[in-house]
């Protein structure tokens, strides 16, 4: 267990007065009880936001120590190191002093989980509002007891002194005692200035490193209870299966397993993990089906084929009119494969029941959505439902369903006793929320100039995230097409939000088109995306991974295997350059530069941000390289890495990353950016060096072949 995040032990819920109780006095600061409104009589979507007092995310102890309160969770993001600095700073206290609580329903103020890179662009200016006014209100409480006006006190390291006097001071722990934060400010403090920061901004390691080197953090499957059982549960052979019959004899036969079902849910458990695995497959069941006509290799045909309802998001001018206005027109069509999360540590879950409540601990991304789930599925209340979240290996957007949670509670009740689910691989693969494959179709012109003044942008089954124009274009549409269920079924299984959802996608379909306009204008892919630019921050950004990367500009295809990219995401704008070697009697390609540009506003801690730039390149290797879901209707076939290749350590490429200073701009998000253009710098750079051009992730050896062949034969 790490000194900087509390990771409750495994027990039963406790009663908030009973916490306070077990912290030993100081300033608690703690949001209005539940029973202030009535929770349970608003839909589940609107029941609850962020408050805005600063009671939810702070205490004081009376040793100095404040306990940092947020939903948010910690799964390898850094934000467990990067909110306890921001807390310090508006605080004024030593970073030792600050303790991360994270996760749990009992304790934190409400989140709506943690994705989308939002912790430090939304959640961080609320908690520092909360420490600003904290702050406030405890000058005050020491300009009371030293009988002196605020503005002849400053605080330091969580000492509130007189200016000019040092020795006559007060520490917070002093004013702490034995007392409660009942006052608040109607004039609300600003947070403290950029200039003044001592710790945000400064680059430090991940304060839980130590713990997850040496093996010692706690992740869910790590927990264990006092007569704890582990639970396996039948699952259908595909996604369009259904339960027909089941046989339970054989494994209810078996000594130290138990058997439970209710309705098609059916479940072994034992405390043995490896009875309950042979258990499972002993049971007989047969399956009724009703699957898709679609498979990975014929899904592209399969999504040009459906209804959808369209949504014209930007309509600037007149494409059609501007259309044979153009002195060169590019359409292309553009395909994304499903893609599977993948995450190192499967979903699991531990529910125990006791004294009418159920608390769970669950590798989740969103422990107060989980929470909203058991209510509405077991039928409980809100204060009847603890959840906490351990530490997270890993999530990408694919734990923020939380199943495996509410089939831990749901087989807890029906056993009486503590339940872990652990998803075993096949199971991860299986019930994934995947990627949603998605066709892009760009139709652009220019003048004899080269100058853009036509695109038709038309995304399907996507949406809109990267799917902005960013050049400056005067006619422009973008038109977002969705599933319509009620006219065609195009998913034949659940999909979900992939790291920076769906940009991957847009991203790849926009600069690849932008690419190819460069390369038959005959200009540098790089000057011509600054010719057509305004924005100049993504200029910056562009300029500063050309100044790392030692860019010298040519006309493509050079034969020097070089590519460019550039987009925005969570409100970072980002710039990319790769650089590849293919081998031309394979068509395999190695990945050999990667480097990355973004301006994201006041980064917090460079050396996190900097650790999440290059995961972020590691993992867009995957979808750019190998990754694609195989599948037959609903029947997933990759089951296990053995199949499915994710990036490995000896792909590494040299990386290089800038992180544009902009400490006086707001804090943007920067746990999804770099992942955005690597697909589309990749595929360029193919085509710079062999002047191949591809259309659809992954670049796969027959694919680089394949396109190598058609550009031979073009130059024939």
């Amino acid at each position: 267990m790490t000194d900087n995040q509390n990771r409750t032990a495994p027990r039963p819920g406790i009663k908030r007065r009973s916490f306070i109780k077990a912290l030993g006095g100081g300033i608690v600061l703690f949001f209005a009880p539940w029973n202030a409104i009535d929770l349970m009589a608003l839909p589940a979507p609107q029941r609850r936001s962020l408050t805005k007092d600063y009671n939810a995310f702070l205490h004081i102890a009376t040793d100095g120590t404040v306990s940092c309160y947020t939903g948010k969770i910690e799964m390898g993001q850094g934000i467990i190191t990067s909110l306890a600095q921001m807390m310090a700073e508006e605080l004024n206290v030593p970073l030792a002093k600050v303790k991360m609580v994270m996760g749990d329903t009992d304790l934190c103020p409400w989140d709506a989980g943690t994705w989308g890179s939002l912790t430090t662009r939304a959640f961080g200016p609320a908690m520092r509002a909360a420490a600003a006014e904290t702050r406030m209100v405890l000058v005050q409480m020491a300009s009371e007891k030293l009988g002196v006006v605020p503005e002849r006190l400053e605080v330091t390291d969580g000492e509130v002194s007189v200016l000019g006097d040092p020795a006559v001071r007060v520490s917070y722990a002093e004013l702490a005692q034995g007392k409660k934060m009942e006052r608040y400010l109607e004039i609300k403090p600003a947070p403290e200035d950029y200039t003044k920061y001592t710790l945000v901004g400064k680059p430090l390691k991940h304060s839980d490193a130590y713990e997850k080197v040496t093996g010692r953090a706690k992740y869910t499957g790590d927990l264990r209870l006092p007569g704890m059982l582990h639970a396996r549960i039948l699952r259908p052979p595909s996604h369009g299966a259904k339960l027909v019959t089941a046989d339970l004899s054989a494994a209810e036969a078996m000594e130290g397993v138990s058997v439970v079902r209710e309705g098609d849910f059916i479940a072994v458990l034992s405390e043995n993990r490896d009875l309950a695995d042979i258990a499972i497959v002993r049971i007989s069941a047969e399956y009724s089906s009703d699957e898709l006509n679609v498979d990975n290799s014929t899904v592209f045909d399969h999504i040009n084929r459906g209804e959808y309802r369209p949504n014209v998001v930007r309509n600037d001018g007149d494409v059609e009119l501007a259309a044979p206005q153009c002195g060169s027109l590019f359409e292309h069509e553009y395909h994304d494969p499903y893609l599977a999360h993948a995450p190192i540590e499967t979903h699991t879950a531990l529910a125990n029941f006791e004294d009418g409540k159920v608390t769970v601990w669950a590798s989740t991304q969103s422990p107060f959505g989980l929470q909203d789930t058991i209510v509405m599925e077991l039928g409980m209340s809100l204060e009847t439902v603890r959840v906490i979240t351990p530490f997270v290996g890993g999530g990408f957007g694919g734990k923020s369903p939380s199943q495996q949670g509410v089939e831990a509670a749901r087989l807890a009740r029906l056993t009486g006793k503590p339940v872990m689910v652990a998803w075993t691989r096949e199971e991860e693969f299986f019930y994934d929320a995947f990627h949603p494959a998605s066709v892009v179709k760009v139709k652009s012109g220019t003048d004899s100039e080269g100058k853009i003044m036509m695109w038709d942008y038309n995304v399907y089954l996507a949406g809109t995230r990267g799917a902005d124009v960013i050049y400056d274009v005067p006619n422009a549409r973008v038109t977002s097409h969705s599933e319509d269920r009620s006219k065609y079924r195009v998913h034949p299984f659940a999909t979900g939000a992939w790291r920076a959802p769906n940009n991957n996608t847009n991203t790849f379909a926009r600069e690849t088109q932008i690419d190819i306009m460069a390369a038959a204008a005959g200009t540098d892919p790089l000057e011509f995306r600054l010719r057509n630019l305004k924005d100049e921050k993504m200029k910056g950004v562009l300029r500063a991974v050309a100044d790392k990367f030692g860019y010298e500009p040519g006309k493509t295809p050079s034969g020097r295997g070089i590519g460019i990219a550039c987009g925005t995401d969570a409100g970072t704008w980002v710039a990319f350059m790769a650089e590849v070697s293919v081998d031309r009697t394979t068509g395999a390609v190695r990945i050999v530069r990667l480097a990355c540009a973004q301006d994201m506003g006041l980064c917090v801690n460079p050396q996190g941000a900097l650790l999440q730039m290059e995961s972020c390149l590691t993992m867009g290797m995957g979808y750019t390289l190998t990754e694609e879901v195989k599948y037959v209707g609903g029947d997933v076939k990759d089951r296990n890495f053995d199949n499915y290749s994710i990036p490995k350590f000896s792909w590494l490429p040299k990386l290089e990353c800038v992180i544009m200073d902009r400490p006086d701009q707001p804090s943007q998000g920067g746990g999804e950016p770099a992942i955005i253009g690597v697909g589309a710098a990749v595929g360029n750079a193919i085509f710079d060096g062999t002047g191949a051009r591809l259309f659809r992730v992954p670049f796969t050896p027959e694919r680089v072949m394949e396109a190598m062949e058609k550009s031979e034969g073009r130059k024939v």
